[in-house]
């Protein structure tokens, strides 16, 4: 028998790299379409981003590239050979194993690439990938990820002083929920979480970076191909 977890276990357990490869790609698929599947020189860029990722990190290509096989494996990443193309391509299954519809991407998206967030940080950070009218709406799209089996996101208890809810997602397993959960209690920030109000005002900022990152990795993606 087959003992290969996958992404219909009770829990999810991916670890922080393969995290950030499938938010990547689901990322991806909307900002970047026509450079969409990703190689994995482009899945790599996009893994090493300085905006819009929290934490930043500086993985290399080894380390991608298991975090795909694992993914593979769980089937909630496969490959996609195309004639014309002389490296292998990626693209995520996530609509078709959990059937997420583009707003529960989105949101999914954003939780795996930018930590545990508010409602607001969530709709602003969306924003390239799937506009949404009003809070309402997210918080709506966020209940639903909380019902799937096994469950997507969580929202975590509000911390001291704080009158916002902040979620984040489930797919790295209980460890680091129970690690938010204990930050929150104590007042400190979440490893991967927001930092408050200054992020809000970077963002603005960042929103723009994203916009000419988008272009050089889909450039870089292409150039690769002749390579």
């Amino acid at each position: 028998m087959d003992n290969t977890p996958t992404a219909t276990d009770a829990t999810f357990d991916l670890t922080p790299i393969e995290v950030r490869v499938l938010g990547v790609l689901i990322e991806k698929a909307f900002v970047t379409p026509d450079a969409y599947p990703m190689s994995l020189n482009a899945l790599l860029n996009g893994c090493n981003q300085l905006t819009a990722r929290e934490p930043v990190m500086s993985l290399d290509e080894s380390a991608v590239q298991d975090a795909i096989d694992s993914l593979m494996a769980r089937r909630l990443v496969s490959r996609r050979d195309q004639a014309s193309a002389r490296v292998a391509k990626y693209e995520h299954q996530v609509r078709l194993r959990h059937s997420l519809p583009p707003p529960e991407q989105a949101v999914l998206a954003t939780l795996l690439l930018r930590g545990a967030q508010t409602a607001g940080e969530i709709r602003s950070r969306c924003e390239r990938l799937y506009r949404f009218d009003d809070i309402a709406t997210i918080e709506g799209t966020l209940e639903h990820l909380a019902e799937k089996y096994p469950p997507m996101v969580a929202s975590l208890p509000r911390a001291p002083g704080t009158k916002e809810t902040r979620y984040m997602h489930l797919l790295g397993g209980d460890e680091p929920l129970q690690a938010a959960i204990e930050a929150q209690a104590s007042g400190l920030p979440a490893a991967g979480g927001g930092r408050g109000r200054s992020a809000e005002l970077e963002d603005e900022v960042r929103r723009l970076r994203e916009e000419l990152d988008a272009l050089k990795l889909e450039f870089a993606d292409f150039r690769h191909q002749f390579e």
